[in-house]
């Protein structure tokens, strides 16, 4: 089989293996011609080969074969029959209102058993977003520019059922960081027009820019440190304001200094009480519960199915903002 840098033909037409390359992450680029912005998708990294008498392989950016996993994704475009290709995309799992949820697609993660798959392929569907062409009928394409590259996927028509090919804006990073935004979805990467693919490549010439929601969050309670923050909080239980209650949104670790986790702990001790403030289960072990009284903020990158934060940060205490009931 062919390196899969070489941009020639590969022995016999056989589609090469190929790495995906990946974006670093930094602001949105300053000026921004030269640049075109797509969509960040909250899924999983797929390469999917693509032969000629239409067999469809997924493989993840591990290296794994994702056949069975996503039966959904085994059915070509139209756009894809005679062709043998390999595309760039990610894998996810759109929630009710179509922004892609990762929480759905933990669901669908890891699933080998055929029966099972298919079950879970009617009940949490998912779909594959192409955003890249690296390899058509016999032809390495990675040296070519983006620019091109996008030309020739486009040219594809790869419309089908559970694949799409969504647009990319050049030369606009204001309308596209303001559409990430309205539409809540992930952020934005950003990708010189005239970069080559670059395998498994951490590379300067994509970057990648994250959405975070600010937010205000009631401490209802702490989960105790280990080793080195022995008798200190290693993670506070936080949640919002909702009609029955304290509702319950997740742990908060990250972003906790040692000076501000020994500050904590004086309050947490204060206002120590013998049972849950929130107004549902919590379900972590070896919760110690406190007055809700305390309001922090914190940073996250979205809201899980489930009503949980995502990769929450902590940033500081509000003590502007103390909770009063």
């Amino acid at each position: 089989m062919a390196d899969s840098t070489d941009p020639g033909r590969s022995p016999g037409g056989a589609p090469p293996v190929i790495t995906p390359m990946l974006a670093v992450p930094g602001p949105l680029p300053v000026p921004d011609d030269g640049w075109a912005f797509e969509v960040k998708w909250d899924g999983v990294r797929c390469i999917l080969t693509v032969t000629d008498d239409g067999s469809v392989r997924p493989v993840s950016r591990a290296g794994n074969e994702l056949t069975a996993t996503y039966p959904e994704l085994l059915v070509p475009a139209d756009g894809a029959r005679g062709h043998t290709l390999v595309l760039d995309g990610e894998v996810v799992a759109p929630d009710a209102a179509g922004r892609p949820d990762f929480g759905r697609l933990q669901h669908r993660m890891g699933v080998a058993d055929a029966r099972r798959a298919a079950r879970l392929a009617r009940e949490t569907p998912v779909e594959l977003v192409l955003f890249d062409v690296l390899h058509l009928d016999g032809r390495s394409l990675l040296a070519r520019p983006y620019r091109e590259r996008r030309r020739v996927l486009a040219g594809l028509e790869l419309s089908a059922p559970a694949w799409s090919v969504p647009a990319a804006l050049p030369g606009h990073a204001a309308e596209a960081w303001d559409a990430v935004v309205r539409a809540g979805l992930e952020g934005v990467v950003a990708k010189r027009l005239d970069s080559p693919y670059t395998p498994g490549v951490r590379s300067a010439q994509w970057r990648k820019t994250k959405r975070v929601e600010t937010l205000d969050v009631v401490i209802g309670g702490w989960t105790p440190g280990l080793g080195g923050l022995r008798g200190l909080p290693g993670a506070v239980l936080v949640g919002t304001d909702a009609p029955e209650g304290l509702r319950f949104a997740g742990a908060v670790g990250s972003g906790l200094s040692l000076r501000e986790r020994r500050e904590l702990a004086g309050y947490l001790e204060v206002l120590a009480r013998a049972g849950s403030p929130f107004a549902g289960p919590v379900g972590v072990a070896g919760a110690r519960w406190v007055e809700p009284r305390l309001v922090a903020e914190v940073t996250a990158s979205s809201w899980t199915e489930a009503g949980r934060l995502r990769h929450p940060v902590w940033q500081r205490l509000r003590p502007d903002l103390t909770r009063l009931g």
